[in-house]
């Protein structure tokens, strides 16, 4: 995680391709059987340092993948699950802007509604208040609010 961070730091700082490169080495690193937290935050974080919409739907779908393969596996320790709950409203709207980017509005609508109900795991805090602040933003901007 302290990996992912430092790499964030690079991407916030600019540097976009070089985040790219060190997300993909973590990624190839941690492999498809790596803590369901540590993939989701990672191809969370990849999704953000994408150029093209595509590529960033992609990781944004492996990010919510790896999210839902925890609960299948029924093994992740209690901190985990707490955290990948609150994930979860974050994890479908970047999906429902996503599509909304790529002009499918239908799968963007799908995904903020799953964002909005999610929104019970969020606290009443900066994190929380600003996800469900970007949900309501992109509910304006697809026309439904």
């Amino acid at each position: 995680m302290t990996r992912i961070g430092q790499t964030m730091m690079l991407l916030h700082g600019g540097d976009r391709e070089e985040a790219r490169n060190r997300f993909g080495e973590l990624w190839d690193r941690l492999g498809a059987d790596g803590d369901p937290l540590h993939r989701c935050t990672l191809a969370h974080c990849m999704a953000d340092a994408q150029d093209d919409p595509d590529d960033e739907l992609a990781w944004d779908l492996r990010a919510l993948s790896a999210a839902e393969s925890a609960g299948a596996e029924g093994a992740a320790r209690h901190g985990a699950a707490v955290a990948l709950r609150a994930l979860y409203p974050s994890l479908h709207l970047d999906l429902a802007a996503d599509y909304a980017k790529l002009r499918r509005p239908d799968a963007a609508r799908v995904h903020l509604d799953r964002a909005r109900a999610a929104c019970g795991a969020l606290d009443d805090d900066g994190y929380g208040n600003g996800v469900r602040a970007a949900i309501d933003r992109l509910e304006r901007g697809l026309g439904g609010g």
